[in-house]
């Protein structure tokens, strides 16, 4: 990661954001979506506390007070808004976090110029950790975004002919994989966060998988088949989700006047039956497996046969929980609360979705939410027992 890396990263934040009027980066309609406008500022608070504190000694912080106002979770750095409370900051103004992020980003650009940043190890890798951070964040931001317009009663297009569903016809072909050992895990080549290390093996029995994703027209089915409704077909905790939440249907799916419409980036349009089903929670993708008399693939399973199909379209559900990999090492410090705190009661999702920054997908990836959570752009594929 060198300067123009670090600029065409951050550039590429504020390029999400460009389409988005003032009263767009304020709205926080649920407590696990972020803000616009703090998206911009965590971001920035992120270099400035992690790289510029740390190596530049005569950094000046911006404002000393937006270590509390943008504090994801890092405990060990003291205390910070409460998450469900992001949109209640109507300040700072919205100018002033975009002045905010060009003083980081000047400092920035300064420090990774410096002769003593291109021999330095320990900086490196916070940079990388940083700008993979940022990726991480635009990819929420579409995210957010979505959540934000979507359920805001009038439907307004985030910008004209912007997309990020398929509408690629999937197969359902079966690929098989015999019993045996399989390695998992990153190998070291490039960038990789640390709960994709260390690589190990695994022993599989035999397996097959989908080649292809779960369409809208098969969920479809499902739907229609009272598949909602039917308790036998879900798990425990999904069926008491179901009662108290009132979810009826993959989140942005509206049946209006008959029809079956879906909330897009683009506006509400009808929904396309050959587009791979999106923002489902891992509730609904068990619930449909059951239906089909089939199952999710355990993430060691995905990854042992990903270079044989097609992924990158959605983030794709598997039937792992979220726990470290043998030999897992959680770093000292701040950057130690990034992954590993987080392993509990969460579920693995694979490969990367059409919403994934460039280069920032892989299949070591393991990506992790709670069970119930459907605004992600998730979807289905399919496995079972040989």
């Amino acid at each position: 990661m060198n300067q123009a890396d670090y600029i065409a990263i951050r550039s590429k934040t504020e390029e999400i954001c460009a389409p988005l009027k003032v009263e767009d980066y304020i709205p926080q309609p649920a407590a696990f979506v972020s803000p616009p406008k703090w998206h911009l500022g965590h971001t920035t608070w992120f270099f400035e506390t992690f790289l510029l504190s740390a190596f530049n000694q005569d950094y000046k912080p911006f404002d000393a007070r937006f270590g509390y106002l943008f504090n994801s979770y890092y405990n060990t750095l003291g205390d910070r808004t409460q998450r469900d409370q992001r949109g209640a900051m109507s300040r700072p103004v919205l100018a002033e976090v975009f002045d905010y992020r060009h003083y980081v980003d000047e400092a920035m650009v300064e420090l990774i110029s410096s002769l003593d940043a291109l021999n330095n190890k320990d900086l490196a890798s916070l940079l990388a950790i940083g700008l993979n951070h940022e990726q991480q964040h635009q990819e929420l931001l579409w995210t957010d975004l979505k959540y934000i317009l979507g359920n805001n009663p009038l439907f307004p297009a985030y910008a004209e002919r912007v997309r990020l569903e398929a509408t690629k016809k999937h197969s359902n072909d079966w690929m098989s994989f015999p019993a045996g050992l399989y390695d998992i895990g990153h190998d070291g080549v490039g960038f990789g966060y640390d709960n994709e290390f260390k690589r190990h093996k695994v022993y599989l029995q035999s397996y097959a998988i989908q080649d292809g994703l779960v369409s809208n027209e098969a969920f479809l089915e499902f739907l229609m088949d009272d598949g909602y409704v039917r308790h036998e077909l879900w798990l425990d905790e999904g069926w008491a989700w179901l009662a108290s939440s009132g979810v009826k249907a993959p989140l942005h799916w509206h049946l209006i006047d008959g029809q079956w419409m879906e909330y897009r980036l683009d506006g509400l349009h009808p929904m396309d039956p050959a587009q791979a089903v999106c923002h489902v929670s891992h509730y609904e993708a068990a619930a449909f497996a059951e239906w089909k008399g089939l199952r999710l693939p355990t993430e060691t399973e995905w990854e042992s046969a990903s270079d044989h199909f097609e992924w990158g379209e959605r983030w794709e559900h598997t039937n792992s929980a979220y726990l470290a990999y043998p030999g897992f090492q959680r770093p000292e410090g701040a950057v130690g609360e990034y992954n590993g705190k987080f392993m509990m009661n969460q579920m693995v999702l694979r490969g990367a979705s059409m919403a994934t920054a460039k280069g920032h997908s892989r299949k070591t990836y393991r990506n992790f939410f709670h069970p119930n959570m459907q605004w992600q752009f998730s979807g289905i594929r399919l496995a079972k027992h040989e």
